[in-house]
């Protein structure tokens, strides 16, 4: 009998942190451009899944210059497994770009990339208006 109860209480511990650390799995970022901070909905793939190992060693910053008038762009400085589709991208949309490349767009552009995420609640303008003209720094977090 004691074997039995010994046993049900380890199977309720042991399940029991299985679906605490579902719970704690990171499917938001952070992302401070300049001095604002924003949320970033991330994707389910790996390439945000192996993000988010960088990111648990420390924060993650990018040097992005403007490209085609219509992203920011700037090296990871390591690189990330790529899911690359052919995708349309919208103003807020952060890619994966040749595996080792972010780009954050703040208008359309349609290519072939690896979706990492959107930033949530800014509007275009707001998002233009924050980006500027020049050079950015982009930093991810996990708080």
């Amino acid at each position: 009998m004691n074997k039995l109860i010994f046993a049900a209480i380890f199977l309720s511990v042991f399940l029991g942190s299985a679906v605490n650390a579902e719970d704690i799995s990171t499917d938001t970022v952070k992302l401070k451009i300049n001095n604002t901070t924003f949320d970033v909905k991330l994707e389910n793939n790996s390439a945000t899944e192996e993000l988010i190992n960088h990111l648990n060693d420390g924060n993650v910053t990018v040097e992005a210059a403007d490209y085609g008038n219509f992203e920011k762009v700037g090296s990871l400085g390591f690189s990330l497994p790529t899911n690359d589709e052919n995708i349309e991208t919208a103003s807020g949309d952060i890619v994966l770009y040749q595996g080792n490349q972010i780009s954050l767009f703040y208008e359309s552009h349609s290519w072939s990339y690896t979706k990492i995420g959107k930033i949530q609640n800014v509007s275009s303008d707001e998002l233009k208006g924050i980006l500027g003209s020049g050079d950015v720094k982009l930093t991810f977090s996990l708080n």
